[in-house]
């Protein structure tokens, strides 16, 4: 994975990046289009994944031409994945293991989120992780959302640290659109959608997993993996 220069700073995305939590969504909309009776489809969350819930509101809207509707099927969805995360919700592969890498490094890592702050904090508790990141950049945070650069940029703003020397890591096409517009180094971890060529061009790499991402990064600043 080349890059002009180690990175001096490392921010993720959280949702199909850190934690396996798409799976999670995608199963909690199916099961709310059943209690709802409102049409959900794999197409129509795909288009789903990767943005902020101001797109996702306005998708469905054209699609159901009800607000009752979306709210509807919005309060069911939310309840079926808080309930489904409670007790599923798992961490992605490397998670850990890059983190003590940026640790060894020394490097400042921030996340950088579509989702709202509560679900970043819950996630992040619930595996011990609450205190590995020096800035969470969520929902209300930023003008506008991915695929903006907004998002991206608010998060090296609160690290201190120029975006041309930031290491972002997307698995979303929208949050890879985002990272490369704020123009930061980009890697997509793949989780639902896979890469495409356009993703391919705006991205660094594309990694197989966080592991390939922590060997890299070991490499690049020039430290013996372990």
């Amino acid at each position: 994975m080349p890059l002009p220069q180690p990175p001096a700073a490392v921010i993720f995305d959280m949702d199909g990046l850190l934690f396996d939590s798409e799976a999670l969504y995608r199963e909690a909309l199916f099961s709310a289009g059943v209690e709802t009776g409102l049409p959900v489809s794999e197409a129509l969350y795909r288009q789903m994944v990767g943005n902020p819930w101001p797109t996702i509101w306005r998708l469905l809207l054209d699609l159901y031409g009800s607000e009752d509707s979306v709210a509807a099927l919005r309060a069911a969805w939310t309840r079926d994945f808080e309930s489904l995360a409670a007790t599923r919700l798992a961490l992605k592969t490397g998670v850990v293991e890059i983190l003590d890498a940026l640790d060894r490094l020394g490097l400042p890592r921030a996340i950088a989120t579509s989702s709202q702050h509560h679900k970043v904090e819950h996630h992040l508790g619930m595996h011990g992780l609450a205190g590995r990141f020096h800035a969470v950049v969520a929902q209300g945070d930023y003008a506008a959302g991915k695929p903006a650069p907004d998002p991206f940029l608010r998060a090296a703003e609160r690290l201190g640290v120029a975006p041309e020397l930031c290491l972002a890591l997307e698995d979303s096409h929208n949050g890879v659109r985002s990272a490369a517009s704020a123009g930061m180094m980009t890697v997509m971890v793949p989780d639902l959608l896979e890469a495409t060529e356009e993703m391919r061009g705006l991205c660094r790499a594309v990694a197989r997993d966080l592991h390939e991402v922590r060997l890299f990064l070991l490499r690049s600043h020039g430290v013996a993996a372990d």
